[in-house]
């Protein structure tokens, strides 16, 4: 499947094209530069041959790029910037639509959010003020009768009036309880208790040092959020509501810290090396990729 824009594939045709020419004229093999950069020989020779349809995105085919330059002597990260990664969009031309203008001068008063809850805040003091007239609606729409009638059947039932066998304590509770339900007519529900084991929104930090050069790509919530080079002493944090990923084209180079944990290396040098954090776990829980 092929994953370039005309653009891109071009470029690609130009770089592919010098890439052999010049390791051709240093009688450079390509298993050699397969063992020595850690690409697929099948990903070279398509790469030579310009079947790109063969190779993955344009972000790792750019990293391709610059691992192979920098082993037959050419520099690797000038070449790779002259491949477009991403595609520019063009910009919306707000003249072609004829009522682009007046859509975009359309204002809602101030007043009327405002006069919304203002509306919202005196029904709410209504209620709040007058129990009895809610607690009649409520009564109305679940056809329960009138309120007299429920009154009636509250106190009727002899588990709700006190006993001269009850301690103090239960008698003022039950006669509490019928006060309540003889206005309403309704017995009291209890109220909702959160329960201590009720998740919460959790975030998950990731936090990357760098102990030597590395290739890197950082997803937060599915979104790239970077791509490139960081040199040795580099440190960034990045924070996933739902994911985090990251990918490094030399694991070994890459310390990593989720949530604030005792950093550790995100795999072996040389390795291209791809782990997901969730909040839910503080641990590695995706795939791992080499080429």
């Amino acid at each position: 499947m092929n994953l370039l824009q005309d653009n891109q594939t071009a470029q690609l045709k130009e770089i592919s094209k010098h890439l052999l020419q010049v390791r051709e004229a240093k009688s450079i093999r390509l298993e050699e530069v397969a063992m020595k950069t850690n690409i697929r020989l099948t990903l070279l020779k398509a790469l030579d041959d310009e079947r790109f349809d063969e190779l993955p995105e344009p972000v790792y085919i750019q990293g391709y790029i610059r691992r192979y330059a920098d082993v037959i002597g050419l520099d690797g990260a000038s070449l790779a910037k002259t491949f477009a990664t991403q595609v520019v969009t063009p910009e919306f031309d707000s003249h072609q639509s004829p009522n682009f203008e007046n859509k975009l001068n359309i204002r809602i008063p101030l007043f009327i959010p405002y006069a919304a809850l203002l509306l919202v805040s005196a029904i709410g003091l209504v209620y709040l003020l007058n129990p009895k007239l809610s607690a009649e609606s409520l009564v109305k729409k679940l056809n329960f009768g009138t309120p007299q009638k429920q009154t009636a059947a509250v106190l009727s039932k002899p588990s709700l009036l006190p006993t001269a066998e009850s301690s103090p304590s239960s008698t003022q509770a039950q006669t509490s309880v019928t006060s309540q339900n003889s206005t309403t007519g309704l017995p009291l529900a209890a109220s909702p208790i959160a329960s201590p084991n009720t998740p919460t929104n959790q975030a998950v930090a990731v936090s990357l040092e760098l102990q030597g050069t590395s290739w890197l790509q950082v997803k937060v919530d599915s979104k790239t959020e970077f791509v490139g080079n960081l040199n040795q002493g580099e440190r960034r944090t990045w924070t996933a509501k739902k994911q985090l990923t990251v990918r490094s084209g030399n694991a070994g180079a890459v310390l990593i810290s989720v949530n604030n944990q005792p950093a550790k290396p995100l795999g072996e040098l040389g390795n291209v090396k791809e782990v997901t954090f969730t909040p839910e776990i503080d641990t590695q829980k995706s795939i791992v990729n080499s080429q």
